[in-house]
């Protein structure tokens, strides 16, 4: 599968035909860069900007680790950023001594350039990016004022989580995901040590492990990138237990498979009050809204909808001081009434999932939950059509991506 296939499942709101086009055609087409809070500014650590250039994040902070010598969860970072794209963003180092050797690393692809003091950066301290992206041979960009309109008169843009969140290369991260929550840790692990669909480094062996399950062998083929991997299966080998193996992997590696499922059902839950022709940008009675403050949603303020105060609070949505949401199904999760918690419940019964099995999980993989606002409402949003080519500039607030805005206008990326 790949995620072509898997997004095809997910009902676009817009019904104009998309402009059509390629994003990332060359990393300079995609350049991301960070926000953050005035608050992250203010404390001890050495803060720098990050510029990197075909880099995944953690593989370019471990690169910079290992040239000072320290670990790298002394280096930290408030989010992940695309890899095939110029993106700036923060990093913190707490050691002040370290100051002119970070100063004169020299990485292909990488810049750092010391900004000033602030706080021990932690994942989600951010407040969002902005983004400025080029899409490349648009076939219909005439279509463009059409589809823009079309999507304000529905409240923005449908929030999915974007392809990222799956996997790319190997899009199995939510199956896998729904494996370890029914408890099929043997199964959960097949998949994800042997599932191979191109001929990416190491997809023979994993290819062979798919059919034999030969654990000695696996070892001997599975190259030595393979780290987590090839941690899974020295541990099985000493346990004789799959769900050990699992646990052997670090807990944000660990944690990526539960998420990515989460966002799955999320993202069928949106697709299904599309279709079934729900508002995405007015509340009925049982659903939960999130306030919003300055155009950023505050997903810990959530506030249920009653037949009693339904108008009072389809004003403040009007007014941008709140939005209708959707479930990340897990422990703590708020579950809503009515209509939309139907919805949610068929979501779960269609996939043989109760949240029972969240409880269920080893405590390193257990998840909280929550709510996600169901629109995107880039701030700042502008576009500008070129002879070959579309340039769009906004904001989006943290955990938003900037591919599932650009679906919606391109429809056949």
């Amino acid at each position: 599968m790949d995620f072509r296939e898997l997004f095809r499942r997910f009902r676009h709101l817009s019904e104009t035909p998309g402009i059509g086009g390629r994003i990332k055609v060359y990393p300079e087409d995609f350049i991301v860069r960070e926000v953050l809070p005035k608050a992250a500014f203010r404390g001890p650590c050495l803060l720098f900007l990050l510029k990197k250039r075909n880099w995944e994040t953690m593989a370019a902070i471990k690169e910079i680790a290992k040239r000072l010598g320290i670990h790298y969860s002394e280096i930290g970072f408030a989010g992940t950023k695309d890899r095939h794209a110029v993106t700036y963003q923060y990093i913190s180092i707490c050691r002040p001594e370290l100051k002119e050797r970070v100063n004169s690393i020299k990485m292909k692809g990488v810049e750092l350039r010391f900004v000033g003091k602030g706080r021990r950066l932690k994942l989600g301290m951010l407040l969002g990016n902005r983004f400025l992206i080029r899409v490349r041979g648009p076939e219909r960009p005439e279509n463009l004022p059409e589809i823009i309109g079309e999507l304000k008169e529905k409240g923005g843009f449908p929030n999915y989580f974007g392809p990222q969140r799956f996997g790319e290369r190997r899009v199995v991260n939510h199956l896998v995901g729904k494996l370890l929550l029914l408890g099929d840790f043997e199964s959960a692990a097949r998949l994800f040590l042997g599932y191979a669909e191109g001929d990416m480094e190491g997809d023979e062996a994993r290819r062979n492990f798919w059919e034999t399950g030969d654990v000695e062998r696996a070892l001997e083929e599975f190259p030595k990138f393979l780290r987590y991997e090839r941690a899974m299966l020295y541990r099985y080998r000493e346990t004789g237990s799959w769900k050990k193996a699992f646990l052997v992997l670090p807990r944000p590696i660990a944690r990526i498979f539960i998420h990515a499922y989460q966002a799955y059902l999320f993202n069928l839950y949106l697709s299904r009050r599309i279709e079934e022709g729900m508002s995405l940008a007015e509340a009925i009675p049982g659903d939960i809204v999130v306030q919003v403050k300055g155009g950023i949603p505050l997903r810990s303020r959530t506030y249920r909808v009653t037949e009693t105060n339904v108008d009072f609070v389809n004003e403040k949505i009007k007014a941008g001081e709140a939005m209708v949401t959707g479930p990340i199904f897990g422990l703590l999760m708020r579950r809503a009434r009515g209509l939309p918690g139907r919805l949610e419940t068929e979501i779960l019964e269609g996939e043989g999932i109760s949240l029972e099995a969240f409880k269920r999980l080893p405590k390193p993989l257990r998840e909280p939950g929550g709510r996600r606002e169901l629109l995107i409402k880039p701030l700042h949003f502008a576009y500008k059509i070129e002879e070959r080519s579309v340039l769009f500039r906004f904001f989006l607030p943290k955990g938003v991506y900037a591919t599932s805005v650009l679906r919606e206008i391109m429809k056949d990326h």
